[in-house]
Formats: structure tokens, C-alpha cells, sequence
């Protein structure tokens, strides 16, 4: 089937002007990536919408493509270096790129191959790369704009870095993590000045400083206080002696010390905390780093040198025990920040970096989402982003490896020394280097301005793997080339439609795809942002390896079909809430695709055993049971196209599987199929062509293979294919809705029976019923055949009065003729069942209402619980009813 919408060509799209464009770019898949269930879900959701809107005549484009994946990349092919026991400095860094261009073009396209199997819609011949040629052109392009508008710079700052993929990490790739820890408070001896400015040091006078992490102490070189703070006015003219390395403190005052945490003396490490590089900066205070970039301690740490930091931790304070300068430590919750690929506690360090100023750029893509410009689905994502934005921070963006887009940065070797592009320098009062020798350009120069060398050597760091990614509604087009097929491609979809992604990459990705949209392409990159929620297991876990807790959605596949995975993640993808799986929730998909197959077969079936011709699909309206059928068609498909307007993604799957499994099936059906004629045929095939492409966006597959044997099966005029249709419309008719009405009010009785039935423990034993009405006793006498087939009756007597009421409504009442039942007993067992579903619905009203359960409970337990009370509750009602009846 897939292969057959490729050959059809169905998926491509062009500039054409006599359409309206729908684009949706997809979040690209890293080429490390495997699928996984998120990945199902996000791609699931723009496959429904770009379907869709395809089907409604739009030039609907998915635009395709994968993420180079800097890091990740890097670390698998390091991995595989390491089993052949090399490193990549074995093999050079030339020789490292050949391998990761290997290893990219024997499974850099597997997901892209798995997405397929899922049913995804791109246009494959517009698949892009982050590293393609092309798009390499665009990095570049911008890295250079942005640095002539002296928005890109180079320093010295203390930046997030993971000693295990020894790079640099932007803020948002350093997410923190709350972890268990303890609060050391360590004695600091004091030096004070006797005599004639003789100092000494006072056995007897320590200051008690409190840290988290007791291995920077050996990076010291200030203590603070708070100059409000009146307990440590005798302290600000002493000296305080560093424990351990024997070196002399100053001690600064600072209105950043807050002097509620510890003791209120704070010590400062400027080369290893973000708010002490602040300090030492302001107070020309030393910076000393202690670590070498693996986090192994270095030879500033004296004795200590060669120790990992956390092995050297613990020498650390077994030293301080020895000394008796450990006054007590005591369980304390730190906030650390993780890095987001190998999960290592980063480090805070002070290095040479590459940073972008986010402030001129943030500043109108707020203005763009506040007026409106971008909307986000949730809403409550609006403010999210705007709070973000409003107190963006530069972005650190150059990283310490191989794999990526080099900085297109040049220095002269007869201008510059190597060394010094390298250096960590100890105390740059100047925010940059010297640019003298550094040339910013799209490729390397042909020679010096300055001294006429031809002699450069580029930049080491790549940028990170976001610096490209966030140039990919517009970078994927072709920009900045400037040919005819790339500026009529950006003319008619830029700016693209619908982002749909996951909340984790808001600031990563979606942020800064608005600014560089607005920044080089003087428009929004999107206008709607659909952010869905986060997959976790049955018990509200999120999902992961580590955890044993994933499902894979390709054993799923395999199980059950593309179409149950896809349809069941959507039943279950409420607007913006995390969804919850286990492997019986795709039960729900299978079983209706299972359904949906089956009703076709008998539809064709029973054309094929009563010789009815179909030949079109004309029909008359004359059966209030074919009016009905209609009218819920049209209810469906105008509120299913509204759900879908609305990204409510699961609300269209429910309104169109309600409709098929229920209106259609369970009771069109089963009305008509005992009197199944040429009018009958039509307006059943009717009813399940459209109820195909309303479900098509959410079950491909199944969905065409069945069109496809309509067309075989039926004279009927159809489109090429169900991929090509169009969405269906509402009927255009007049229907008697007082007809309607009361077909509507005699299957609700029909239903109303069955349940009486089980009440009284007849099950499907057949009854004699007893009707008594007014006005539409010619209803019962009319419709006798069906009602008394679907509601396992042996007959139907119409009275003017009936002993007893077993149920009624504004239109009819009704009794059974029940025989020799013992109305004692059958009395005496009700009472039983009332009081047991009583105490039920007690406990889950008790349950609603507590508070823990409401807070720890998954949202798809406690509407599991809800949906219970109510089902519990109508029983009793029902049961209540019935007893009425016989007392």
C-alpha cells in the first residue's frame, strides 16, 4: 500500500498556485534516533493534520529530514571506535569525520525507513540533512550575519560543561535535576593583624562557611559576606586561611550573599560557580581552575591531583575530618544541572566560548506572539515561552567535538598564536580576545588583510547542533540561495502552518525557530504551535531504556498493524496532556480496525447474496431510519472537521469511532440488514465511503485497502485512490425531525430493555413486552420486526394500561409479561445488588474527593475513577427504578 502511494506520487507537493498551501515541517528525527513511542505519537499527529488538509484540497506539504545530532552522533561512533580499542585522537580528527560520515550513510536513514512503516506522508524527494551541503551554506550564512551585526562574540564566562562528552552545554541542554546531597560547614581559620602589623593566626577564631560541593574549596581565592549582614563586621578587615592549601583569603563584601544560606559567609570559587565568576569578576578576585576537562582534579589541586572530583570529595573532607575543621553536615537537596545526551552532572567552568546575544533577537518574537502572530496549542504554553523569552540569556554556541558545523572562523598563524585561541586565561578583564588575525567568513580567505599570509587555520569548535536546527523552516527550502525553484518554494509555503512537537524542546527549538524566522526572513517560521504531551507508562512514568518501562512502537507494529498504533495513541492524545500507555491500549485500535474491515466484508456480502446493482451512490431519504443515519453522518463530519480545526486530535477520533462502531454499525446495520435492497446498499455504501475518509487521516492503511476494494466490488464512480479524495461534506437534505426524534427515543428504549433484562437476570432470554402509548403506538407496530430482533423479544402487545412500569419516557411505557418469576426474591436480590453498588460508589466518591489520590494519581486514573462513578451511579438509578416497579 505504501509503496503504491509513492509510485502515485500522492505525497509531493509544489508551488501551485491554483491551491492553498498547508506546510508542516517535521521536528527532524536524530540520525542516532530509533523509533520510539514519542516519536510515534508527534509523527502520528502531523500525519493526521497533513492528510487532512490534503484531503481538503490543499497543496499539503511535509516537509522531511533528520538532525545531524552533534553529541549523540559523536558518542556512537566513539563507542564503536573503542571496541576496536581506538580513540579518535588515534585516528586524527580527519579520520574520525570519514567514519562518522560511514556510520551516517549506512544507518543515518533508518528512522526515516521506520517512519515510513508507520504510515508518515513527506514528500521524501525534499528529505534534508543538517549537514547537506546546502544547508551548510545557511549555517554559515548566518553565523557570519550575525556576527557582522556584533551579535556573535567570543570570551572567557563560566559556562555549563559535561566532563564526559567534554563540551560546552547551552543552559536549556543542561537541564537541572533536584538530587540528594548534603550541606557541608566547613571551619575556615582566621588571620588577624598584632602588633605592628604582625599577622597571626588565631587557633581559637574560625568563620564556618557552608558547600554543597566541598572539592571546589581548592579553587578559593575570596570569601564574602553581605555588607548588611552586622554579625561579620569584625570579620571584614581579616584574613581568612584557605584549609588545606594554606592560602590566604580576602574578604569581600557583596550584596548577592544572601546570609540566610548557612552561616552567611559564602566562599567563592570564581572558576567553578556561575554566581562567584560574577563575583570574581567585580572584585578582581583570582581565578584558579582545579579541573582538568574530564573533571579529574589538576595540579592547582596539589595533593589532590589525579583524583576524579567525586573521589576527590571524599579524600577532601577525610582531611578536613582529620583536622577537626568539619563542624557537621546535615541532607540538603541540590539542583544540578544534567547534561541532556549522557546525563553526567555537569560541570561549571570557565572557557573560551562562542556566544549569540539573545536579548535583540527575543525582542520581536515576543512581540509576534503577543500580538498574536504565533498561537500556541495549549494556550497555557503562551506564557510559558514569554517567560522564557522575556528573560532569555546569551546562548553559549560552540562545542567542544568533531562532528558538526565548524565555526566559520579563520586565524591568521603568522597574526595569532595558536596557544592564545586556546587559552583558559586566569583573569581577562576584556570580554573578547583580540580579534586581530580572526577572520569571520563564509570559507576560508585566500590571504590576510592584515599582514598578507596565506597561512590560516579554522576555528576547532563546531556549533551546536540547535544552531542549525533552529534555521530549518526556511534553511529546508534552499535558502539563501536565491534560484527560481527556491524563492517560488519560500514565496508559497513560508511561513508553514503547523509545528507540532513535544514541550521538552519549547526553548531549544521552537524559541529560537521564531527568532531566526523573524531575523532573517522578516517573518514568523509558523503560526501554530501544537506542543503534545509526554508518553508514560500505565503508572504515569515517563517512559525510558533505563527504566524497562519502554514499549516500542515497531513490536507494536508488528503485533497489531500501523493502523491500531496509530489510531489508539490518537483516541488517546487529549489536547496538550501527557498520554498514557500500556500494551492493552492498543486493543482499542485493533479491535476497531478489526471492525471496520469486518462491517465492509458484510456490507459487500450482502450486495453480492440479494443481486443488488451499485452502480452510484444517488439515493432516497424515504426511511426515517436512512434519514437518521444520515443526519448523524453529517453531525459527525461537521464535528470531526471541527475537532481537527482545533487540533483536538482525540475528540475527531472519538466523534468518527463512536459514530462507526455505534450509529452505524450497531444499529444501521443490524436495522437494515434483514431488508437490504438497492436504495438500502447505497445509502449504507455511502455511509462507510465517508466514514473511510474521515478515518483515513487516522488509519491510512486499512482505510485504502478497503476504497481500493470498493472500486473492484462496485460500479461506482471513486477517486484513484482514498489518499486523493476528498473530505467528505454534509448531505444536503431535508429530514423530518420529529421522524428522527423518535427513532432516536425508541433505540435509547431498546437499550433501556437490554438493561432491564440483565437487571432481572433474564440475560438474552426472550420476553413478552407490554407498550402503552398515547400517540406512537404505530411506531412499535410498524418497526415490530427489527425491535423485537435487537431487543430479543417474542412479542409486542400495545395496552392502554399496564400493571406495573418498568420503564418510561415523555413518549411510551413499558412492562415485561414476566411469568412465573418469584417477585419476593427477585426483590430481596435487587436490594443486594443496590447496597453493594452503593458502598462502591461510596469508596469512589471517597477516593475523588481525597486529595493525595487527586495529586499522585495519573489524569488517566482519575478519569478512569470519574468515568466509573458515573456508570455506578446510573445503575443505581436504573435499579432504583426497577424496585419501585415491584414494590
Amino acid at each position: 500500500m505504501y509503496a503504491y502511494w509513492l509510485d502515485s506520487g500522492v505525497f509531493e507537493a509544489d508551488a501551485n498556485q491554483g491551491k492553498n498551501p498547508f506546510c508542516v515541517v517535521i521536528p527532524p528525527p536524530n540520525i542516532t534516533g530509533i523509533l520510539h513511542m514519542g516519536h510515534a505519537l508527534n509523527n502520528t499527529i502531523q500525519d493526521v493534520l497533513i492528510r487532512y488538509k490534503r484531503m481538503q484540497g490543499h497543496e499539503s506539504l511535509w516537509m522531511p529530514g533528520t538532525d545531524h545530532a552533534g553529541i549523540a552522533t559523536q558518542n556512537v561512533v566513539e563507542r564503536q571506535l573503542a571496541k576496536e580499542g581506538l580513540g579518535k585522537q588515534d585516528i586524527g580528527r580527519d579520520g574520525f569525520e570519514k567514519r562518522l560520515w560511514k556510520w551516517y550513510e549506512e544507518y543515518g536513514s533508518t528512522i526515516i525507513e521506520q517512519l515510513k512503516k508507520l504510515g508518515a506522508s513527506c514528500d521524501w524527494k525534499r528529505t534534508r540533512f543538517t549537514m547537506d551541503e546546502g544547508y551548510s551554506e545557511a549555517v554559515k550564512e548566518v553565523f557570519v550575519k550575525l556576527y557582522k551585526k556584533g551579535l556573535v562574540y567570543r570570551g572567557n564566562y563560566i559556562i555549563n560543561w559535561c566532563p564526559r562528552c567534554t563540551t560546552a552545554l547551552s543552559d536549556e541542554e543542561a537541564a537541572r535535576k533536584e538530587i540528594d546531597g548534603w550541606l557541608y560547614y566547613i571551619r575556615y581559620p582566621v588571620q588577624h593583624t598584632k602588633g605592628k602589623g604582625q599577622e597571626v593566626r588565631d587557633e581559637q577564631k574560625y568563620i564556618v562557611v557552608a558547600t554543597t560541593r566541598p572539592e571546589t574549596m581548592l579553587g578559593d581565592t575570596a570569601v564574602a559576606i553581605n555588607p548588611k549582614d552586622k554579625r561579620y563586621k569584625w570579620l571584614k578587615k581579616a584574613k581568612v586561611i584557605l584549609p588545606i592549601m594554606e592560602r590566604q583569603l580576602p574578604v569581600v563584601e557583596d550584596k548577592a550573599v544572601d546570609p540566610e544560606f548557612g552561616t552567611g559567609v559564602v566562599k567563592v570559587t570564581p572558576a567553578h560557580d556561575p554566581a562567584d565568576f560574577l563575583m570574581g569578576k567585580k572584585h578582581n578576585l583570582e581565578f584558579i581552575n582545579i579541573m582538568h576537562e574530564n573533571a579529574v582534579l589538576n595540579e592547582n589541586a596539589g595533593e589532590f591531583a589525579g583524583m576524579d572530583r567525586f573521589e576527590g570529595r571524599q579524600a577532601i573532607l577525610e582531611v578536613l575530618q582529620e583536622k577537626g575543621l568539619i563542624e557537621r553536615k546535615e541532607p540538603y537537596k541540590l539542583s544540578a544541572g544534567h547534561c541532556y545526551r549522557c546525563h553526567t552532572v555537569i560541570e561549571p567552568r570557565v572557557s573560551l566560548q562562542w556566544f549569540v546575544r539573545m536579548k535583540p533577537l527575543a525582542k520581536s518574537a515576543i512581540e509576534a506572539v503577543q500580538k498574536n502572530k504565533v498561537k500556541f496549542y495549549p494556550v497555557r504554553w503562551r506564557k510559558v515561552y514569554l517567560n522564557w523569552m522575556e528573560n532569555i540569556q546569551d546562548w553559549c554556541i560552540s562545542r567542544q567535538i568533531w562532528w558538526g558545523h565548524r565555526i566559520p572562523v579563520y586565524y591568521c598563524t603568522n597574526c595569532i598564536e595558536k596557544k592564545n585561541q586556546k587559552s583558559n586565561i586566569k583573569n581577562e578583564k576584556d570580554e573578547e580576545l583580540s580579534k586581530e588575525g580572526m577572520i569571520v567568513a563564509r570559507e576560508k580567505p585566500e590571504k590576510c588583510p592584515g599582514c598578507g599570509s596565506k597561512e590560516f587555520i579554522q576555528d576547532e569548535d563546531v556549533l551546536d547542533t540547535w544552531f542549525s536546527s533552529w534555521l530549518w523552516p526556511f534553511a529546508t527550502f534552499g535558502w539563501p540561495k536565491v534560484d527560481t525553484t527556491t524563492k517560488r518554494d519560500l514565496e508559497y509555503f513560508y511561513p508553514t502552518d503547523t509545528l507540532v512537537t513535544a514541550s521538552e524542546i519549547l526553548f531549544f527549538w521552537v524559541a529560537r525557530m521564531v527568532m531566526a524566522g523573524l531575523e532573517f526572513m522578516n517573518e514568523i517560521p509558523f503560526r501554530d504551535v501544537l506542543i503534545h504531551g509526554t508518553v508514560r507508562d500505565a503508572r504515569g512514568i515517563k517512559m525510558s531504556k533505563s527504566l524497562g518501562n519502554i514499549i516500542d512502537p515497531l513490536e507494536i507494529i508488528d503485533k497489531f498493524g500501523a493502523d491500531s498504533l496509530r489510531f489508539s495513541l490518537m483516541m488517546l492524545a487529549a489536547s496538550g496532556s501527557d498520554v498514557y500507555l500500556s500494551d492493552e491500549k492498543f486493543l482499542v485500535g485493533r479491535n476497531f480496525c478489526n471492525k471496520i474491515w469486518n462491517a465492509t466484508r458484510f456490507l459487500l456480502l450482502k450486495i453480492k447474496d440479494n443481486n443488488v446493482a451499485v452502480d452510484n451512490l444517488h439515493f432516497e431519504l424515504n426511511s426515517p431510519i436512512d434519514q437518521w443515519v444520515i443526519k448523524r453522518l453529517n453531525q459527525t463530519i461537521k464535528n470531526t472537521t471541527a475537532h481537527l480545526e482545533n487540533y483536538r486530535m482525540n475528540e475527531a477520533a472519538k466523534e468518527v469511532y463512536e459514530f462507526f462502531w455505534h450509529a452505524f454499525c450497531d444499529w444501521y446495520v443490524e436495522i437494515v440488514k434483514d431488508t437490504f435492497r438497492a436504495n438500502t446498499a447505497k445509502v449504507a455504501l455511502y455511509v462507510l465511503l465517508n466514514s473511510l475518509k474521515l478515518l483515513h487521516p487516522f488509519i491510512p492503511f486499512i482505510t485504502e485497502a478497503i476504497f481500493q476494494l470498493l472500486k473492484k466490488s462496485t460500479s461506482c464512480s471513486l477517486d484513484e485512490g482514498i489518499a486523493r479524495s476528498s473530505w467528505p461534506v454534509e448531505h444536503s437534505t431535508k429530514f423530518n425531525e420529529q421522524d428522527i426524534a423518535h427513532l432516536d427515543s425508541l433505540l435509547d428504549t431498546i437499550r433501556q430493555i437490554r438493561n432491564i433484562k440483565i437487571d432481572l437476570g433474564m440475560g438474552t432470554k426472550k420476553v413478552n413486552l407490554q407498550v402503552c402509548s398515547k400517540k406512537c403506538t404505530h411506531i412499535w407496530v410498524k418497526n415490530r420486526d427489527w425491535i423485537m430482533r435487537l431487543a430479543s423479544l417474542c412479542g409486542i402487545e400495545t395496552k392502554e394500561a399496564l400493571e406495573r412500569v418498568l420503564y418510561a419516557n415523555e413518549l411510551w411505557a413499558l412492562n415485561f409479561t414476566i411469568g412465573d418469576i418469584d417477585t419476593g426474591s427477585f426483590i430481596v436480590s435487587l436490594e443486594k445488588k443496590i447496597k453493594k453498588l452503593d458502598d462502591v460508589s461510596e469508596k469512589v466518591s471517597a477516593r475523588l474527593h481525597n486529595r493525595n489520590f487527586l495529586q499522585n494519581a495519573s489524569p488517566d486514573t482519575v478519569e478512569q475513577e470519574k468515568a466509573k462513578y458515573d456508570e455506578l451511579n446510573t445503575q443505581l438509578r436504573r435499579l432504583k427504578e426497577l424496585r419501585s416497579a415491584f414494590t
